[in-house]
């Protein structure tokens, strides 16, 4: 059988770039250990896979049945075109059951499809005795899937997960020593290292996830109360008593309950970008359709929300571990008046929807410092938002973000600056 010819993989719709590719060594010695371990597909589970090159690299191998978990939108959307430029798929956007181009049960092949596109639940580990991981950046989100796979996986899977030796730490082995009785490193290869845990370690409690901590607002606040973890389960489990929620009206918000799910920016912590932004947010006039893009668990929007509660408010990010986040935060806070929703770059709201838009541009594309992830944003704010709207943002100083504002958006002035960061408001001609 002729090698999977990984070079064929982008990115897209995710940023492209000469110094950024839609795979790397690790990708190639999971689908190898994987493989070689003659488990079949329909007993592998693969989350983490970011263009798809782990999953594509074993469909085009014959395995068939495999189920996969990527957290990003654009990864789901980048699988779905990577799976249609090799012959494996319509080219639509994932999130169903692709149909392998070699063979299957069936004229297309899809009562065996190579693969199907799960959240991170039962649905996704419930029979499997394989899991392929590429770590992710966050310990948070490393706890949040062992524990998935210890509570729901088969009593012996094995996980083999992997990452580029310059990013692993010592804390990702402990992270999975608390739920694998059997840890072991491999030696590493092409600069990228496989960690290979076995012997689940069954959790007796509830899911880990999300926490919350309840913040004060306001300029001068920083104080929070933390709790340990929120209403265990979905965000519909997330609960608020009646008398919790913040006074709304003409007064801003001054406390919020922010939850968190593992794989989310920040955590249940607020940013201190976020922050900066919350400290202006009194001089927000109150707009009817607001947007809070790329809104991780949802700060802005609840904190908008709470003190506007006529407005329609759009809270959109592209990872689902922020979106369950957001849901959750906008639970515990008893908000009526937030959608929430996963998106790429708002891709799916029409032009022209927004009479305001709140933003808070990354500036990492995954271990990569890179400012194309904050350009994609304000093209998208300004595509977003009404002529004469707003778009409110802020960012790292040392960023050139407000000559792009400018150009992209129309006339835009400081409001805000510390050491840090800059606030700025921006007129949409």
């Amino acid at each position: 059988m002729p090698e999977f010819d990984f070079t064929r993989l982008r990115r897209a719709p995710d940023v492209e770039a000469p110094n950024l590719q839609a795979w790397d060594a690790t990708d190639e010695l999971l689908v190898r250990d994987a493989l070689a371990s003659g488990i079949p597909g329909d007993e592998i589970a693969v989350i983490g896979d970011e263009y798809g090159a782990i999953t594509l690299a074993l469909a085009d191998a014959g395995i068939r049945g495999i189920r996969v978990h990527q957290d990003l939108v654009t990864g789901r959307r980048a699988l779905a075109r990577n799976a249609a430029a090799l012959g494996m798929a319509d080219g639509t956007d994932a999130g169903r059951s692709i149909a392998p181009h070699r063979g299957g049960d069936g004229v297309d092949g899809r009562r065996n499809p190579a693969f199907t596109e799960h959240e991170l639940d039962e649905t996704l580990l419930t029979g499997i005795r394989l899991v392929l991981l590429q770590l992710p950046k966050s310990l948070a989100e490393l706890d949040e899937i062992a524990d998935a796979i210890a509570r729901w996986a088969e009593p012996d899977a094995m996980l083999i997960a992997g990452g580029r030796v310059k990013h692993m730490t010592l804390g990702q082995n402990d992270v999975l020593a608390r739920h694998f009785a059997d840890v072991q490193p491999q030696r590493a290869e092409r600069k990228s290292r496989l960690l290979v845990a076995r012997t689940l370690r069954r959790p007796d409690g509830p899911p880990p996830f999300p926490v919350s901590t309840r913040h004060a607002l306001g300029r001068e606040t920083s104080n929070s109360a933390r709790n340990p973890r929120a209403e265990h389960g979905t965000h519909a489990e997330v609960e608020v008593s009646p008398g919790s929620r913040a006074k709304v009206g003409s007064s801003p918000a001054t406390e919020l309950t922010l939850c968190a799910y593992g794989g989310a920016f920040a955590g249940d912590r607020i940013d201190i970008g976020t922050r900066v932004l919350l400290d202006v947010m009194p001089d927000i006039a109150e707009r009817p359709v607001v947007i809070d893009l790329g809104c991780g668990t949802g700060a802005l929007a609840a904190a908008y929300a709470l003190a506007h509660p006529a407005s329609r408010v759009i809270a959109t990010d592209r990872s689902a571990a922020a979106v369950r986040s957001a849901r959750a935060t906008r639970a515990a806070n008893g908000i009526a008046n937030v959608e929430v929703t996963l998106d790429d770059a708002g891709s799916e709201l029409p032009d022209n929807t927004a009479d305001l838009v709140l933003l808070n541009p990354p500036f990492h594309l995954g271990n990569a410092v890179d400012e194309a992830a904050g350009r994609r944003l304000i093209q998208a704010a300004a595509r977003l938002t009404k002529p004469g709207g707003e778009v409110w943002t802020v960012f790292n100083s040392h960023l050139d973000h407000h000559r792009a504002l400018q150009r992209e958006v129309g006339p835009t002035e400081q409001v805000e600056r510390t050491p840090k960061f800059t606030v700025t408001v921006s007129k949409r001609r």
